[in-house]
């Protein structure tokens, strides 16, 4: 099985969010050319457009820098993602959980 790089990564959760590369690429403020460009690893994007591409995507950076999850055990035994309120800051609120799939997209559970 081939080893996926960046760009398969990129790939991944622009289509697993339902965005075209035009309108990922207004949206990052960049142009659809350097979106293919990431997307096929010619270029490796800088830290601000990952993040940047993370948020539209929802997704974690980490994912799509192809990385192993940092928090793997939580304090709370969960999943180890942080839950976070609107401000991309840690919530208090445990009635729902935000938990993230190989597959890129973010499901919104109730938690019990």
């Amino acid at each position: 099985m081939p080893a996926w790089h960046i760009g398969d990564f990129l790939r991944k959760a622009r289509e697993n969010a339902g965005l075209e590369q035009a309108q990922l690429a207004v949206d990052l403020g960049i142009s659809r050319r350097t979106v293919t460009n990431y997307e096929r690893g010619h270029v490796k994007p800088r830290r601000a457009v990952l993040m940047a591409w993370a948020m539209r995507t929802g997704v974690p950076v980490w994912w799509l820098e192809g990385k192993e999850n940092p928090r793997q055990d939580g304090p709370d035994g969960g999943n180890g993602l942080l839950r976070l309120d609107s401000n991309q800051r840690p919530s208090g609120n445990t009635s729902t959980q935000v938990i993230y799939g190989p597959w890129c997209a973010h499901d919104v559970r109730r938690v019990a």
